[in-house]
């Protein structure tokens, strides 16, 4: 696991951009709960998904599946994008495309049977790191018990999350202690976070995030 998150920090600097937010605000970029969470979720490349036509039994089926590049092979249609859009906002692109030329005022549903399954991973000082299915209810509490909880040695003080936002590698420092006891908030993990827990000594990178990241709950931009 140290392999899959050492290149991301390898010979990175650390930066404070003056427009970072700090305390409360911080969570803007980690929800506590996010309310993307509550909506409908994206197609993601993989899914199968059943799109129906009423009373056009040959061009249904649950079976349609989004290629690697995002795109759906759809009868009359042909190719179009799929990933990205929820299930109902490719209903209606569907349902567009067919009554420009094919059908007139066609009833489309769109349903996601088989989901191409995210995920997170988390190192250090728990007990069984490793990579973890995540979904829309996943916070940085389950995500430590899904590593069977830290260790006895672990630096509960020194738990670390990073994540891509807009493009930029971001890197938040956390207390395990306070979001347990109901002091912080417990923040929202997404698809593609990495968590370190209890940081080791031989580690110098993140020893020297930790030195310049005296704050908790702030993220900072890893150039």
């Amino acid at each position: 696991m140290a392999l899959l998150t050492a290149p991301l920090l390898a010979g990175c600097g650390l930066t404070r951009p003056s427009s970072l937010p700090v305390g409360d605000a911080a969570y803007q970029s980690i929800p506590v709960r996010s309310t993307e969470a509550l909506a409908p979720q994206p197609i993601r490349a993989g899914d199968r998904l059943a799109i129906d036509i009423f009373g056009e039994p040959e061009l249904s089926s649950d079976k349609f599946r989004v290629d690697n590049l995002g795109y759906l092979q759809l009868p009359l249609i042909g190719e179009m994008p799929a990933a990205g859009q929820t299930p109902s906002e490719l209903r209606d692109e569907i349902a567009r495309r067919l009554s420009k030329r094919f059908l007139r005022n066609p009833q489309v549903t769109v349903a996601v049977m088989e989901s191409v399954q995210s995920s997170f991973a988390i190192e250090g000082q728990v007990a069984e790191p490793g990579v973890y299915a995540v979904d829309p209810s996943t916070t940085l509490l389950a995500a430590i018990a899904r590593a069977k909880s830290p260790t006895t040695i672990a630096k509960l003080d020194e738990v670390l999350i990073f994540r891509t936002v807009g493009g930029q590698r971001m890197g938040g420092r956390f207390d395990l202690r306070e979001i347990r006891a109901g002091k912080a908030p417990d923040p929202q993990i997404l698809a593609g976070d990495t968590i370190v827990v209890g940081l080791s000594e031989g580690r110098s990178v993140y020893r020297d995030i930790l030195q310049s990241a005296p704050l908790f709950n702030l993220f900072y931009l890893l150039k």
